[in-house]
């Protein structure tokens, strides 16, 4: 049976870069990153919640290096977690070279603040020296001064311009392991700005709308911004920017994958909104399950219908479904075909039941 078929993306073929142990742009899977908020130099609490981001599926963890004791920090950290960690680094060039001795997989530098051309190229050596790829990280927030006189506000023509001139400053050193951001908190000035720079080169993007906001706006502002530049294949990474726990971000960029149906990781509940023809409380078992199911990491598909409006077609495009059937008699469906009929007071049990017994015969 055919799950839930989606529209295909074309997505732009990009150079193909390495990243610690990963690769990114190609044929490859489009990542999810997130940031670390904790003191780079709490190397113990650094550590637990970069794998507690890895637990929720983060691929690629940046860590801000600020002062020379926080890049010093990274030998320890890049020793004790298993995905590549990148160094984000503003103002000090130093501290890129030092990032990149001690472990770093990628040197994220800002064009806006990094220095001048002998600097990025002093970076630049050391990315080479030690392994290091970079990300070109340009931000409307923090142009160089220069474009802000040029172009006398923050605009898509101005990201550009600071994106490829330092494209070709890299190229120019025979460096080409890098992929480039061009973020804004606008989504309008973010997405084309991605579109111009997708026309002009064929290195890999990493997408993001910067400073979206909290859990609740910022992720509907960053799938707006992500989304339209996905379903463009626009993109080969992405970070979600939240006013949250940064494992919120994770999720946050896989339902936005999911959504489109470009990744799929855990369960993805499908659920109706609820209403006076329910014939159980949709709202509180759909928390119940997600709270229940959150360990669960392959993907499955779940539907949780209220009523026969809309659950039978429901069910039929997903793996489990659940139809709310009036006295008490709800009925359970295995990939479209009814199975079971099932009172209120068991629907919990019996879909968790139901979803591991499954995720155990993907496993096997």
């Amino acid at each position: 049976m055919e799950i839930r078929p989606h529209r295909k993306i074309l997505r732009k073929k990009t150079k193909k870069i390495k990243v610690g142990n990963l690769f990114v742009g190609g044929d490859s899977p489009i990542t999810v990153q997130s940031m670390t908020n904790t003191l780079t130099t709490d190397t113990k609490a650094t550590i637990n919640q970069i794998n507690k981001l890895i637990d929720v599926g983060a691929e690629i963890v940046r860590v801000s290096c600020p002062d020379e004791q926080s890049t010093k920090s990274l030998k320890e950290i890049t020793k004790n977690v298993n995905i590549p960690i990148v160094a984000d680094i503003h103002f000090h060039y130093k501290r890129a070279i030092e990032a990149a001795k001690n472990g770093a997989a990628c040197i994220r530098i800002n064009p806006g603040n990094i220095g001048s051309k002998d600097r990025v190229l002093e970076v630049v050596k050391a990315a080479k020296d030690y392994n290091s790829s970079i990300r070109i990280g340009v931000n409307a927030g923090s142009l160089d001064k220069s474009l802000l006189e040029k172009y006398k506000e923050p605009c898509p023509d101005a990201l550009v311009e600071s994106a490829m001139y330092n494209v070709k400053l890299l190229e120019d050193n025979n460096f080409t392991n890098f992929k480039i951001s061009v973020k804004s908190s606008d989504v309008f000035l973010a997405i084309k700005s991605y579109e111009i720079l997708s026309q002009k080169c064929n290195y890999p993007l990493h997408l993001g709308i910067t400073e979206a906001g909290g859990l609740f706006t910022g992720s509907i502002k960053s799938s707006i911004g992500i989304g339209q530049l996905l379903m463009k294949g626009i993109g080969d990474t992405i970070r979600v920017s939240l006013s949250a726990d940064p494992i919120e971000e994770i999720k946050a960029g896989y339902e936005i994958l999911k959504s489109l149906g470009i990744r799929s990781r855990g369960v993805q509940i499908i659920s109706c909104p609820s209403c006076a023809r329910q014939a159980f409380p949709v709202i509180d078992t759909v928390k119940i399950l997600e709270k229940k199911l959150e360990h669960i990491k392959k993907p499955i598909t779940l539907s949780i219908i209220g009523c026969v409006v809309n659950g039978p077609g429901e069910a039929s495009q997903t793996e489990i479904g659940l139809t709310g059937g009036g006295q008490d008699n709800n009925l359970l469906y295995l990939s479209g075909i009814p199975h079971t009929k099932i009172p209120n007071e068991s629907i919990i049990d019996k879909i968790v039941e139901l979803v591991e017994n499954k995720i155990k015969e993907k496993t096997n």
